[in-house]
């Protein structure tokens, strides 16, 4: 008898899926701002949500209520079947597992997923940052995964939102579009159709290099919350932080950063639209500059700058955004002096070597390869 390829077992899952009278059912890694806005939006919408959460005692108000409150763009009270800090019960009964949480948490969440997943599960990095999938797969294989889970990731996150209490988020805004990709990319086709169920706004992405070099986080969160530290400091964060702490010169800079990071995408043979170009694609705001269109982005209105330079906006992103970004450049020969100068402050500003913690071309296991071999990889020609 001929064996069943892990491909065709996938596909086999997938055409159950796509069955429009089948009810899909989420699990949504993280309950942070972005998690419990996301589990209960889908509560809402009426799916079926299990929430999980590293740690416990934070989701005793999810279980007390039985769900999320949500308020803003978005208004009503999402149920959630299960709220756990075990991963396995977690994920067991989900066909799709939203992870949402700060991309330096991506490699515990695959240790911890890897025994628990099984053939046919899609999860989605949301977002990836840059070389989100890549890590993750490596981190799931390296753990003894050898179910047949198919990995995504978005270029960015879908809200712009915050949590208010333990059970409680505001959704400023949901982004117009928000593309997605697939590792390998010829997966795209197939799971999209079941994601824009409950979110129409994710858009096929061209690959996980494309989705990776859409990195709009790694230019508007860690130069912008170093270059306010004193004004940070002062005030525990008391302005908003988008349109108070990006001036004009601040804005230049970001200019400069956003550049460097579509030469690193140019030399991989990436497409990738300016940081000015994404907020008139995203929120529909217009401007001559980078400035003016910050200026001109409602969904950024109210939104306040963090009470501490000690972030995930630089916690995060330097490590999970920066740092990948300056070593695919440096890989292949992209100068990225901005880069470098903004990863520096931070390691003088917190005292660490983000280069060291970072997820560099090693973790993402793409070190010595050629542009042709990780386009390969990225397409599953590898």
């Amino acid at each position: 008898m001929n064996s069943i390829t892990p491909d065709e077992k996938m596909r086999e899952v997938l055409r159950l899926l796509w069955d429009r009278e089948k009810t899909v059912s989420f699990c949504v890694v993280g309950a942070g701002h972005g998690g419990l806005a996301m589990a209960g939006h889908l509560g809402i919408m009426g799916f079926p949500v299990t929430l999980y959460n590293r740690t416990d005692e934070n989701l005793h108000a999810v279980r007390w209520h039985g769900g999320v409150k949500v308020s803003g763009e978005v208004e009503g009270f999402g149920a959630v079947q299960m709220a756990t800090s075990t991963m396995c019960d977690a994920v067991a009964g989900a066909d799709l597992v939203m992870v949402v949480v700060p991309a330096s948490a991506h490699r515990f969440v695959a240790e911890q997923m890897a025994p628990c997943l099984r053939t046919g599960q899609i999860v989605v990095l949301n977002p990836g940052r840059t070389g989100g999938s890549l890590e993750f797969r490596q981190v799931l294989r390296s753990n003894g995964c050898k179910e047949s889970v198919l990995i995504a990731e978005t270029s960015t996150f879908i809200y712009a939102s915050r949590a208010l209490s333990r059970h409680e988020a505001r959704i400023f805004r949901i982004k117009n579009s928000v593309r997605l990709a697939t590792l390998p990319a010829y997966w795209i086709p197939e799971i999209l159709p079941i994601l824009n169920r409950a979110f129409p706004q994710f858009a096929a992405g061209d690959n996980v290099l494309s989705t990776g070099m859409e990195n709009i986080g790694a230019i508007f969160h860690p130069a912008l919350t170093l270059m306010n530290a004193g004004w940070i400091e002062t005030t525990k964060g008391d302005f908003d932080y988008y349109i108070g702490g990006i001036s004009p010169s601040v804005a230049r800079v970001l200019e400069r950063l956003d550049a460097e990071r579509v030469a690193v995408a140019r030399s991989m043979g990436v497409h990738t639209v300016s940081a000015r170009e994404w907020l008139y694609l995203t929120y529909d705001s217009p401007g001559r500059d980078l400035y003016e269109a910050i200026q001109n982005t409602g969904g950024y209105l109210g939104i306040r700058a963090p009470q501490t330079i000690l972030h995930r906006y630089v916690t995060e992103d330097v490590p999970m955004s920066l740092v990948p970004l300056a070593s695919i450049g440096k890989m292949l020969g992209v100068a990225v002096p901005m880069m470098e100068m903004v990863i520096g402050l931070a390691n003088v500003m917190h005292g660490k070597d983000y280069w060291k913690e970072g997820r560099t071309v090693a973790h993402m296991g793409i070190e010595g390869m050629t542009v042709k071999q990780i386009r390969q990889m990225a397409v599953g020609l590898e």
